[in-house]
């Protein structure tokens, strides 16, 4: 019997671990089951300690599960050795920045973001919701960067959505990658790096849009703080919200994905808040063919939003292969926004 319910843990963790091969506009309500495999991973360790407890030699059985769920494992926690970055890498950040108004402790974001900026000095600085519109903003980056670009992509004055570019390098061209939605969308900026052109892809994706109070039924449903009956319908309210803002994802990533096959011959990298995990099909659309700088050279779960007990990396930054990512995290040190930013080292290959 305990052998049989390893069994189907095992069958349930590789289900939830490769779900992000299923669009979500076909099956909304299966694609989005990826978030809940750190639970069945957790489940067949239990397992495994159960039966180094009660009959080791059994302990083949969750060892191969995790063996058969090892490529989601990497994708969702990698364990990499440190690199130390070659002189002439670049470093890049990408950071979803709240409209600079989402301090913690009631702080002056604004004023935290421009320190953090000025102590990481990075070569490229990605930003999303820069919303802020005040002439501090153009003043600080005007005189920090020698070249900037912010872009309104949402198509409604209701709702004020930016991602912008600052950077050292001259900005030749700028494309909007092509595809429906109301306040998100995706910036290509054409960079001259050295004698090379880098496409720079910023992302802002669909949001979940779950309100506080969702995100509070949500946390109580992990801690186990919640009736089961009660939970039950939470759980299925929640996955179909989540469900939603995923059919609304996927073609965005799929136009992404063509982007960027279009535009091969070029080294590329895509950045930004994606608000999808990393065994999400937007995450693994995008990166297709691509290097994901986080699991090759990152550490750990990679948290990167960082309100209402959400434990998820839903801000990635992806690479041609023709670039070398190094030391890839995600900085927790700054509680500027909502979002914590992605950080990395690129070395910039050729192309074959």
């Amino acid at each position: 019997m305990i052998a049989g319910a390893n069994v189907v843990t095992i069958i349930v963790m590789l289900m939830l671990g490769f779900a992000d091969h299923i669009n979500p506009v076909s099956h909304p309500s299966i694609s989005g089951l990826g978030m809940f495999f750190p639970f069945a991973a957790l489940a067949n360790l239990f397992f495994l300690f159960l039966w180094l407890t009660i009959k080791w030699r059994m302990a083949w059985i969750p060892f191969v599960g995790f063996l058969l769920a090892y490529p989601p494992m990497r994708t969702y926690m990698p364990f990499n050795l440190p690199s130390s970055p070659p002189k002439d890498a670049i470093k890049i950040i990408s950071y979803n920045i709240a409209g600079y108004a989402s301090a913690a402790d009631s702080a002056d974001g604004f004023k935290l973001i421009t320190e953090y900026i000025r102590d990481q000095k990075p070569d490229i600085f990605c930003t999303q919701e820069d919303n802020d519109t005040k002439p501090r903003t153009d003043e600080f980056y005007e005189s920090t960067f020698p070249y900037n670009d912010t872009y309104k992509i949402n198509e409604s004055d209701k709702v004020i959505n930016r991602v912008g570019i600052h950077t050292r390098y001259p900005i030749l061209r700028t494309e909007r990658i092509s595809y429906s939605s109301v306040s998100n969308g995706s910036i290509a900026w054409y960079l001259k790096v050295g004698n090379d052109t880098l496409i720079i892809i910023n992302n802002h994706l669909e949001a979940t849009h779950l309100t506080k109070d969702d995100r509070d039924q949500y946390r109580q449903i992990v801690h186990g703080d919640m009736e089961s009956d009660t939970a039950r319908a939470e759980y299925k309210r929640l996955l179909a919200k989540l469900a939603d803002a995923s059919t609304k994802r996927a073609p965005a990533a799929d136009s992404i994905h063509r982007y960027i096959q279009a535009h091969s011959n070029y080294p590329i990298v895509v950045c930004g808040d994606f608000n999808d995990h990393p065994l999400s099909y937007t995450r693994r659309v995008i990166a297709k063919n691509m290097t994901d700088c986080f699991v090759s050279t990152g550490n750990g779960i990679g948290r990167s939003f960082n309100r209402y007990g959400m434990y998820f990396r839903i801000d990635h930054l992806i690479c041609s292969k023709t670039i070398q990512p190094f030391q890839c995290k995600i900085d927790s040190k700054i509680t500027a926004s909502d979002h914590y930013p992605v950080v990395c080292w690129l070395k910039i290959g050729r192309n074959p």
